[in-house]
């Protein structure tokens, strides 16, 4: 077959296949025209989401007539003051949106100038240019796209069903609105309406905020914590939500750049990075990041879609948005979601006990007195079992305690739950802590302390005490010797298939060596001998402190009861255990009330 030129309009439908992928990339490029042309209000409409009808309308600064017939030519654009592709701060730039557009479609395109008397329309079938003539338009841009992939019906049938369409021009509109709020976004379908957002007339962190919870839920502005980064250059703003606000899968995170909505697997990593050891492997937290960076520190020109870019240094980037956000979580201390709380009392149900002549033979609620006087509990060697005492505080239970309420956002100790929950009364309501969950998290968070001051504290153990292991599992623990000594765990091989531990960390007291050994053999196992445990501290520091904490079933004196809140509320990351779930659980009196009809 001999070598020959394809034909234009053939080239064309090639573009345009690059670039118009569905309905909901028109509608994404339209709207990025419309920004780019400073509007402020956006109107789409769509039928059979968007495989009949297309329109979107803008009040924009518009187009003269002699621009028309420009803007429908492939690499024709308004958008690039220079001819460097390195200086680009448009959304739109590659100049084949509009031609791409038409090609595969009936295209007519509306557009006057601001303060002229007359509009003027052009007309595009498949490519080709049927008209211009004078039209009825005040100012700014109208775009109407008429049976889309008509000239390239193949495509037609790799279309999903119009919902899932629909649903995708819906998320590319509230992708961009997250980024422009700003700006009023109205979307129709058939006439019924589907998104309407307003602009807010607050400052632009609460306006962006407030567009965020429009769009995501006011759960998430409640639950959300402000981020504020910077790092050679790279700046980063936006929100993320509190580790117990997750999700099953990363949808609910957005990452845009420069104002461009992109999707990058940097984020997922970043991001799993710094939840790390305060959620679960398979959740996913809920946040929205803005990277602002001088034009030549990123390649938007990427993808045809738009949908990538290529940061200069990844490294910068991935470090910026890790410690950001554990620089944010950090500072929410021990805050967890009121989603949790909600969650607790949509489970609740009034009614009437059930009577029966099985009483348990321990009662399931216990006052903070009815241990002062246990001598068997007297006798415990440490407050909650660690070498390092609590402190207690010297809030008893009497006058007094209704003045401490304000001082004190977790409350003080009413009584303890099977022994199991702590309840606490606070100055608006009722706070139940997870005693083995909340200590868990205060163990893990003074093993990185001590990480970071240059070591953990060791005991040695008057009897070495012998664990016995698989081989490949004693050979993944001996490979990690050196590095598991800096946790404070020194180990040595014993025999065949054994190891021998001499060593371990003094703030973790009395514990289960053998079940300790094993479980740090299992975690190991999966991280490979490529990552330094250095880099999964969190991870090695929450198996240490599963296995140190006050467990459930445990009885606990009022003093140890408001030692371990006092301490939740200083200690950073106390809102949440190791795996995500929360710590506590926080009722408001008010919501107390509605369930016992006295609102």
């Amino acid at each position: 077959m001999r070598l020959r030129k394809l034909p234009e309009s053939l080239i064309n439908r090639i573009a345009a296949g690059e670039v118009v992928e569905r309905p909901a990339s028109v509608v994404k490029e339209l709207i990025e025209n419309a920004i780019d042309a400073d509007a402020s209000e956006i109107v789409i409409s769509i039928r059979n989401a968007g495989q009949n009808f297309i329109s979107v309308t803008d009040n924009g600064h518009g187009m003269a007539r002699e621009e028309l017939s420009l803007a429908i030519q492939r690499h024709a654009t308004s958008k690039l003051i220079s001819n460097d592709l390195g200086l680009i701060d448009t959304l739109g730039f590659r100049g084949e949106a509009l031609p791409s557009i038409g090609a595969v479609s009936r295209l007519k395109l509306t557009s006057g100038l601001k303060d002229y008397k007359e509009a003027w329309q052009i007309e595009v079938e498949g490519g080709k240019i049927l008209n211009t003539k004078l039209a009825a338009l005040s100012n700014g841009t109208c775009v109407e796209v008429r049976d889309l992939f008509f000239a390239t019906p193949a495509r037609l049938k790799f279309l999903k069903s119009e919902r899932t369409e629909r649903s995708r021009i819906q998320d590319v509109i509230n992708r961009l609105a997250m980024a422009y709020p700003r700006i009023t976004f109205l979307l129709t379908d058939c006439g019924k309406k589907l998104i309407d957002l307003k602009v807010s007339t607050n400052s632009l962190p609460n306006c962006r905020l407030s567009r965020l919870a429009a769009i995501m839920g006011k759960d998430f502005e409640k639950n959300s914590l402000p981020i504020d980064a910077e790092r050679e250059g790279y700046q980063m703003t936006g929100y993320a939500g509190l580790p117990t606000l997750n999700r099953r899968n990363a949808a609910m995170q957005f990452l845009f750049v420069n104002g461009r909505p992109v999707r990058d697997k940097l984020i997922l990593g970043a991001t799993r990075g710094a939840y790390r050891d305060v959620l679960a492997q398979n959740r996913y937290p809920i946040l929205v990041l803005f990277i602002d960076t001088p034009q030549r520190m990123v390649d938007i020109n990427v993808h045809p879609a738009k949908s990538e870019v290529r940061f200069r240094d990844e490294g910068i980037v991935r470090g910026l948005i890790v410690s950001g956000l554990r620089h944010a979580l950090a500072e929410a201390g021990h805050r967890s979601s009121t989603t949790v709380s909600n969650l607790a009392l949509g489970s609740m149900q009034p009614g009437y006990p059930q009577h029966s002549s099985h009483l348990p033979e321990k009662p399931f609620l216990s006052s903070v007195h009815d241990y002062q006087d246990n001598k068997d509990f007297a006798q415990q060697k440490t407050i909650l079992g660690l070498n390092v005492p609590l402190q207690s505080n010297d809030v008893k239970y009497d006058e007094t305690i209704e003045q401490s309420l304000q001082d004190y956002p977790l409350g003080v100790a009413r009584a303890q739950l099977h022994c199991t929950y702590i309840v606490a009364q606070t100055i608006d309501g009722v706070v139940i802590i997870d005693q083995h969950a909340a200590h868990e998290r205060l163990v893990q968070e003074k093993i990185k302390e001590s990480m970071g001051k240059g070591g953990v504290p060791t005991q040695g153990l008057l009897i070495p005490e012998v664990v016995e292991l698989k081989s490949n599992a004693r050979d993944s623990l001996l490979s990690r010797e050196k590095e598991l000594k800096n946790f404070g765990l020194a180990i040595e091989a014993f025999g065949q298939g054994a190891i021998l531990v001499r060593e371990t960390p003094a703030i973790l007291g009395e514990l289960n060596i053998s079940g300790l050994i094993h479980d740090l053999a299992d975690d190991l196992s999966e991280l490979g001998e490529s990552i330094a445990l250095e880099e999964r501290i969190g991870d090695v520091c929450a198996t240490m402190a599963c296995h140190s904490s006050v467990r459930a079933g445990r009885p606990l004196k009022s003093e140890q009861m408001n030692s371990l809140l006092r301490q939740m509320e200083k200690t950073p990351f106390s809102g949440q255990c190791s795996h995500g779930r929360p710590t506590y659980i926080e009722l408001k009196l008010a919501d107390i009330e509605k369930l016992f009809g006295r609102r």
